[in-house]
């Protein structure tokens, strides 16, 4: 059994005190980072450090600036909110908490806190394993086709190529920019649909996007190069790949 990565975000001495402890005392199955006073002061370090599980101290300052985890670029880390009071509860799990662990904590209900971290994380991976099959296979049918299998959140989108203006890397998502102006975020990486898309039409210009030439409006060359398209976004064209792209355009 794999050990989960946590943050403890908390800032009562009695509750570190006992939550150092039992992280210690079970250190087979948690790693703890750090131990943040609050969410302003946990936010560099999760970008930084990426961690499964937060432990958070329910407070009306933490939950006000709860916001600031829907802005990661990464999957959002399962929550466990603690409180020696019962009313924020209702609170933690409207923002779909794992757990609420009343104060005083106990040791067995922090470790079961765990393992139904666990237990959801190996679900949510054995789910995406799945979809990824899929994806895979309905890719291998359609891509003679000119067609691209998408995965978003709730469903599998068939997106014609020729619709697609460029793709966009959002952490370990990719944002598909689409002719009619819509995005579909895809809970695939941009390096999964390289070998699907850089063929054709399709090229890596920055490590960040892969764009369709059809779509250019023009290549502009002061401050470096940049491609403008016709929904008016201007992206940049790595250094290191401007003469690969200048060869594949033809120019």
């Amino acid at each position: 059994m794999r050990s989960i990565t946590a943050v403890i975000i908390e800032n009562e001495i009695d509750s570190i005190q006992k939550l150092k402890q039992f992280s210690h005392e079970n250190n087979l199955i948690i790693e703890v980072i750090s131990f943040p006073n609050n969410i302003k002061e946990s936010i560099e370090i999760i970008k930084e450090q990426k961690p499964e599980l937060i432990f958070i101290n329910a407070t009306e300052d933490n939950f006000d600036n709860y916001n600031l985890f829907l802005e990661l670029d990464f999957n959002l880390p399962k929550m466990v909110f603690m409180s020696n009071d019962l009313e924020f509860a209702y609170k933690a799990m409207k923002l779909n908490a794992v757990d609420f662990l009343l104060k005083p904590l106990s040791e067995n209900d922090f470790i079961i806190a765990i393992y139904k971290a666990m237990k959801l994380i190996e679900m949510e991976q054995i789910f995406q394993n799945q979809k990824v099959q899929q994806i895979n296979t309905i890719n291998s049918l359609y891509q003679s086709n000119n067609y691209v299998a998408v995965a978003s959140i709730d469903k599998i989108e068939l997106l014609k190529t020729d619709d697609i203006i460029y793709c966009k890397a959002e952490g370990k998502y990719t944002e598909f920019h689409l002719i009619n102006g819509t995005k579909i975020l895809s809970s695939k990486n941009l390096g999964e649909y390289k070998n699907i898309l850089e063929s054709g039409s399709f090229f890596r210009i920055h490590h960040s996007y892969v764009i369709n030439i059809k779509h250019i409006l023009k290549i502009t060359k002061k401050d470096g190069y940049y491609c403008e398209f016709i929904n008016g976004d201007k992206l940049p064209i790595a250094k290191r790949r401007q003469d690969e792209f200048l060869k594949f355009i033809k120019l």
